[in-house]
């Protein structure tokens, strides 16, 4: 932290464009890092430190959405050092993921499981293997989207995004692994790509209504993911908000917002000016 208060000190940034995924180590530092820059001062660029709390915790996002009645999968959390049964009510297939971790990390097919004996192995290489609680939830066979947003208060939609897997026999079936994601001959194999999704304007409106909803209640601000999957019988579920995702010019949320005829520069600009007008005081985009 004194590296950060003398770099600021010293360059006397207008805003501090945050691009941090983890501060010593540990990904939930990061809400502690942008509630520094807030007691000094100094504007920064996407979310706030309350938005990146919420949303982090996979399970305490979940029942904040179950309260505002916003459709998400039933879930139970599998802490360490803690023994903890199967709940009747959660019934298989069941995805285990880590609590607090993103970027697909720890997810491959593997992390569907359709025993209980699987559920616990999945869930003790959680433990194991990168040393945080593990969560299991519903897996929603169906089609998996996205849909960037931008804004504090005032909120833009981008297009919604869709995740194709085009040589797959059972398309609802899959995941986006660390695999799908970063694995060229996976990808390929698999058809991986990621488009506009095709859907119907009475879903698009759901869906668009759902994430802006979701990112209110969840208190983001400056530009944030949500992460969706519909079933098989077209309903909606809010799988996770990622309040920090990428936005890379070859990433999902850049290739959106270009695909509405926002370049990348025009992208990058949008996202400072929100830094620059985000106040945790002042509750207005102006």
């Amino acid at each position: 932290l004194v590296k950060i208060r003398e770099t600021v000190e010293s360059f006397k940034p207008h805003i501090v464009f945050n691009l941090l995924e983890e501060f010593d180590g540990e990904a939930i530092f990061d809400q502690n890092v942008v509630s520094y820059l807030e007691l000094l001062g100094v504007p920064y660029t996407g979310c706030n430190p309350r938005g990146l709390m919420l949303s982090r915790d996979k399970a305490l996002a979940k029942k904040i959405l179950s309260y505002h009645r916003i459709r998400t999968p039933k879930f139970c959390v599998f802490p360490r050092n803690k023994k903890k049964k199967l709940p009747q009510s959660l019934k298989l297939p069941l995805i285990v993921k880590c609590l607090d971790e993103e970027a697909s990390m720890g997810i491959s097919q593997a992390s569907v499981v359709h025993s209980e004996e699987k559920l616990y192995e999945r869930i003790r290489f959680i433990h194991r293997t990168f040393g945080v609680d593990a969560i299991a939830e519903q897996f929603i066979e169906g089609r998996e989207l996205y849909v960037g947003i931008l804004g504090n208060y005032k909120l833009k939609t981008l297009p919604i995004w869709a995740l194709q897997f085009s040589h797959s026999e059972n398309e609802e079936k899959e995941i986006y692994s660390s695999s799908a994601k970063f694995n060229e001959g996976y990808r390929k194999r698999k058809g991986v790509r990621t488009g506009v999704a095709k859907v119907d304007d009475s879903l698009k409106k759901q869906i668009l209504e759902i994430c802006k909803r979701t990112y209110r209640v969840l208190c983001l601000s400056g530009y944030a993911r949500i992460d969706l999957r519909v079933d098989l019988e077209g309903r909606v579920y809010v799988i996770e908000a990622n309040p920090n995702p990428d936005i890379a010019k070859d990433d999902e949320f850049a290739l959106s917002a270009k695909s509405q005829g926002i370049e990348y520069l025009h992208l990058l600009e949008q996202v400072i000016q929100l830094g620059l007008r985000w106040s945790p005081k002042k509750k207005t985009d102006n």
